[in-house]
């Protein structure tokens, strides 16, 4: 069985993936310390044996203040590092591109890509505006590495 992993790095942001089997979770950042999520990342990969990430390319954003921005970059590098640290291979996508791919390019409205989480992980995970992007960029992961077709 494969993990498929989606990071999206805010620090409102998650931690999730799916199995090859449609198996899903997701953990926010706001919810742990940097010790549980490399537990999280560890947890993953040793109990599907193998796993892929794909991690929200990010960058700063206009009128984002200085220290806003280093926490940012400070986070997205934490993220990078608990991978390296987990063993688990990663690329960056960016928000264009998953979005496209899914059919939810939100341009900022984070309601869009909430409703299409719901839609795609229908009953037993609450759907937050905190894990929508995280389960989204997984799901992304799994339809490019995992060799999903549209039926």
């Amino acid at each position: 069985m494969s993990a498929y992993v989606g990071i999206d790095p805010g620090m409102s942001g998650a931690i999730a993936y799916i199995t090859s089997n449609g198996w899903h979770s997701a953990e926010p950042f706001r919810k742990g310390t940097p010790k549980d999520w490399l537990t999280y990342l560890r947890w993953i990969r040793q109990a599907n044996g193998d796993a892929f990430c794909m991690v929200e390319q990010v960058h700063s954003m206009p009128k984002q203040g200085v220290s806003s921005t280093f926490k940012f970059g400070h986070h997205a590098g934490m993220c990078e590092a608990f991978l390296i640290a987990a063993e688990i291979p990663y690329e960056f996508v960016t928000p264009l591109a998953w979005q496209k791919a899914l059919k939810c390019q939100s341009h900022g409205d984070k309601n869009i890509t909430k409703r299409a989480a719901e839609a795609l992980f229908p009953g037993g995970l609450d759907i937050t505006h905190a894990i929508a992007d995280a389960l989204l960029i997984a799901e992304f992961c799994r339809r490019s590495r995992g060799g999903y077709t549209d039926a």
